[in-house]
């Protein structure tokens, strides 16, 4: 039975808030996800940037056969307790030797952790889908991106975004909008897969986290109207309900890259099914 540790970042009073509007917290959906496609799998989730956390060190992490970190609104580069606790965190994870895979914030959290540097997205965000991802060189060979199209979409709400990779990692997928969408991290004893979109949600979760920062994305330039953002939620909310509906994808540009669950959830199916390759030295 496989043991899995999910670390979310959000503050007790974001979890809240996104429990109200969504359901659940950013663990919980990740936890409901995994349970999905690992039944067999014994999953806790921890807040290692509360504070009031414990504090986790490499031998019990060790203990994990991985760890996954959410996405949040936690902005890795302002230097606030929250970060310095979610960074310490992320560094015993690498001394641990344990996998662990990370998605938007996840993925930040990781790079800084290693050396290196997130910013705030110096033109616009990414809001609804990641458009035309491409593999690079490496990533073309990577297990992490086995099975992709050459190009595709993937759900995405981010404002932040990494600016430089530490020593030690390797750029796998990128876009026009965000050069790095997809990254392995070596560092340490460890080793990271990560992505900067978010595989492990649903598209009613999309349509919802539009809705909520309708204003935001207004401000933005993504749209005229907090009601055009609505109406574009709407079509993404009912994909979720019907995702053969070929009308659907057509309005919003997409294909089974994106709509099939199990087409948009690749990348977590490749790093559960890489775990027993991925040894304690950080080494594939």
């Amino acid at each position: 039975m496989p043991r899995f540790l999910i670390a979310q970042s959000e503050t007790p009073e974001e979890r809240e808030a996104r429990r109200a509007h969504t359901g659940q917290s950013s663990g919980e959906s990740y936890a409901d996800t995994l349970g999905q496609m690992e039944p067999d799998a014994e999953i806790e989730i921890c807040q290692p940037a509360d504070d009031d956390a414990p504090t986790f060190t490499p031998a019990h992490l060790a203990s994990y056969d991985a760890v996954f970190l959410t996405g949040s609104p936690l902005h890795v580069y302002d230097d606030t307790p929250a970060v310095r606790r979610q960074l310490a965190f992320m560094r015993a994870v690498f001394a641990s030797g344990t996998p662990s895979f990370g998605s938007c914030a996840g993925l930040q959290v990781a790079v800084a952790a290693a050396g290196g540097t997130v910013r705030k997205m110096p033109e616009r965000m990414e809001a609804g889908f990641s458009r035309r991802i491409v593999a690079t060189a490496e990533g073309r060979d990577h297990p992490l991106l086995a099975g992709r199209a050459p190009t595709w979409d993937a759900p995405a709400v981010h404002g932040d975004e990494v600016e430089t990779l530490p020593p030690g990692a390797t750029r796998l997928a990128g876009n026009a909008v965000t050069h790095v969408q997809a990254a392995e991290i070596r560092h340490d004893k460890g080793v990271f897969w990560g992505v900067q979109y978010h595989p492990e949600l649903s598209l009613r979760e999309i349509a919802i986290a539009l809705r909520r920062q309708a204003d935001g994305l207004v401000e933005a330039g993504l749209a005229e109207t907090p009601a055009e953002v609505g109406e574009r939620a709407d079509v993404i909310a009912a994909l979720h309900d019907a995702p053969e509906r070929r009308s659907l994808r057509w309005r919003l540009g997409v294909d089974g890259e994106l709509a099939d669950i199990d087409a948009r959830r690749r990348e977590i199916a490749n790093f559960l099914a890489a775990l027993p390759t991925i040894d304690r030295r950080g080494a594939r």
